[in-house]
């Protein structure tokens, strides 16, 4: 009677009875002798093997490699342990960022854009903004993101900065507006004369127009931001294109569509 049958030796490590026979079958697990009355007694020793082959084939060990693991003596066991850990660890950082993304697909916001952007869009609207002008802006930034990846986090920190400045915040508020006017009226000019002016004696500001210029295929890649949404001919085209055109005149560099 000095062990345990293969059923309580199962239910100890937390398997079946042909989990612990499949163990005995590949030799991870050595059978114990049967005692006077026919049964196998499970002892100290075949409950410890067992427990070990069962840890390693939870942490994602294949069965393959159990057994020479574990005979390899404490040092290399210890070490093949350490190299496991590191294993699971990786595993686990990965699934940590497949929930976060899974989480963040739940929210249409945050799972094209960073959290800074998400604060800055939520912030629009507590300012005021329309909503449809919210969503305008959401969607140029995912497509600045895309485009020009490595200027969007400085780009965010510009807005986060102009949207601090009444007069910034106005004038975006005024353009917003300005998208239901006629092209030619002359309110336009107007408006478009205030921002470059705004934007010429605020350089910290005037960054928001020109950081997103991007590296390579710049004429390409700021076009398709900057008038973005915007129908060609347009009141809100217009006045992009009015007050580039002004900046240009006061030696900023803007990309034009025809050059690089």
């Amino acid at each position: 009677m000095n062990g345990v049958t293969i059923g309580q030796a199962a239910a100890f490590v937390g398997v079946t009875v042909k989990t612990v026979r499949h163990y005995h079958k590949l030799g991870l697990v050595k059978e114990p002798e049967r005692d006077s009355s026919g049964y196998r007694r499970y002892g100290s020793a075949e409950l410890l093997r067992l427990v070990q082959v069962r840890t390693l084939a939870a942490a994602g060990v294949s069965l393959a490699e159990i057994g020479p693991l574990i005979d390899a003596g404490p040092a290399l066991f210890a070490a093949a342990l350490a190299d496991v850990e590191r294993q699971l660890t990786e595993r686990i950082e990965e699934l940590i960022a497949r929930r976060d993304t899974l989480r963040r697909l739940a929210d249409g916001d945050r799972a094209l854009l960073p959290d800074r952007a998400v604060a800055l869009l939520e912030r629009m609207s507590g300012l005021g903004f329309p909503a449809e002008e919210v969503a305008a802006t959401r969607e140029g930034w995912v497509l600045a993101r895309a485009l020009v990846p490595e200027g969007f986090d400085d780009y965010l920190t510009h807005v986060e900065h102009a949207l601090e400045d009444p007069r910034f915040v106005a004038l975006i508020k005024r353009a917003t507006e300005a998208a239901s006017w006629e092209p030619d009226d002359p309110r336009i000019a107007e408006l478009a004369t205030a921002m470059a002016d705004h934007f010429l004696a605020n350089p910290e500001q005037l960054k928001i127009v020109t950081g997103l210029q991007a590296r390579t295929e710049a004429a390409t890649r700021y076009t398709l931001i900057a008038l973005h949404g915007e129908e060609q001919g347009s009141a809100a085209a217009r006045g992009v294109m009015l007050v580039e055109t002004k900046l240009r005149a006061a030696g900023i560099h803007i990309p034009r569509p025809d050059t690089h």
